[in-house]
């Protein structure tokens, strides 16, 4: 998407005061003023990763990087970045508050492609569901567009509903609205629930199974889940990024099997060599329960998180996947082997 000159001494005025507090990327001011664009079919260009320090984000920069992308790391906090990416790749790094569009702007300078993976579970303060899944996303997505960014993906999630009544799942429904209004071709990745070594799911799937005598379930255990390795997540929107599986608007990579909530505490209570005695919990009664736990340090439970184990957490049928990017997605009994070393 192409910008006339104007554009970019505009976009040039606005980043250079938030560039030279990111020595590293200073630099690349002059060379990115001249040339904005880049062609992923030629060499691969700049892509910036809003949320790069994050579970699924970091995996994203590194599996970007295999491909042969430049990397600008965009967060908040890029101290965190740690090994993230291999020194010699050439990563960047940014300080980036989603909320102030000269530091977003500063980010995308002369990037070919971004990835907003920001992510927001617990509501503090001005940190709302609404300011960062809508309002943030959005912003992104128009500086995006107005800095010349050719390629955007926006992460989003499975299930996102802007008529739900719960917050978390309606705002990222309203924000996946928000960013195609902004960035018109933008591209949506939804991702069922992610697993991974450093998760807040299948970790503590592992762990409360080895310490107590009997498991709750949500509700019945009836509700499905399609759980994915976040590496696979992160493989998909770099082959995304690099032109694969053709011209989708939007994708939902989901894990290689559906379980009930039932079936997946079964499993992995045999992988782990456990035999639980599951015991059922009315969703009212968790709702109590996470009424007085989003007090606790930390928030280890929510009513929108309870909210969301009501709803079945499937790829929709139909809907382009990690198979339509020959991506075969990992079985949940590797996973539990990756994470037990872990709980």
């Amino acid at each position: 998407m192409p910008v006339d000159k104007e554009t970019r001494r505009d976009i040039l005025r606005r980043s250079h005061s938030a560039f030279a507090e990111n020595a590293q990327i200073v630099p690349a001011l002059a060379l990115a003023e001249d040339d904005l664009t880049h062609n992923a079919a030629g060499h691969r260009g700049l892509i910036t990763v809003f949320g790069g320090t994050g579970f699924l984000g970091r995996r994203i920069v590194r599996h970007l990087l295999d491909h042969g992308f430049q990397v600008r790391i965009a967060s908040r906090h890029p101290g965190r970045v740690g090994s993230t990416s291999r020194p010699d790749a050439g990563a960047e790094t940014a300080t980036v508050d989603v909320h102030d569009e000269t530091t977003i702007a500063a980010a995308l300078f002369g990037a070919y492609g971004a990835v907003n993976a920001v992510s927001l579970y617990v509501e503090r303060g001005r940190a709302t569901f609404e300011a960062v899944h809508v309002e943030a996303a959005a912003r992104v997505a128009r500086l995006a567009r107005e800095s010349g960014v050719e390629r955007l993906i926006h992460v989003s999630g499975i299930g996102a509903d802007p008529t739900s009544s719960a917050s978390y799942i309606a705002a990222r429904g309203r924000g996946e609205i928000a960013v195609q209004q902004a960035f018109p071709g933008a591209i949506l990745i939804r991702p069922a629930v992610m697993c991974g070594p450093d998760d807040a799911f299948l970790t503590t799937v592992v762990r409360l199974l080895r310490i107590l005598p009997v498991y709750p379930m949500f509700g019945r255990g009836e509700t499905k889940l399609q759980p994915v390795y976040v590496e696979d997540v992160a493989e998909g929107i770099a082959r995304v990024m690099a032109g694969g599986g053709g011209s989708a608007a939007s994708y939902e990579f989901a894990g290689a099997r559906v379980y009930t909530y039932k079936e997946l505490v079964g499993t992995v209570g045999d992988r782990i060599k456990i035999r639980p005695r599951l015991v059922p919990l009315p969703f009212a009664l968790w709702r109590i329960l996470a009424s007085g736990a989003e007090f606790l340090p930390g928030s280890p439970l929510t009513r929108d998180q309870v909210a969301l184990m009501q709803r079945d957490n499937i790829a929709s049928a139909g809907c382009p996947g990690l198979s339509s990017l020959d991506i075969a997605p990992t079985q949940i009994e590797t996973l539990v082997s990756a994470v037990m070393g872990r709980s």
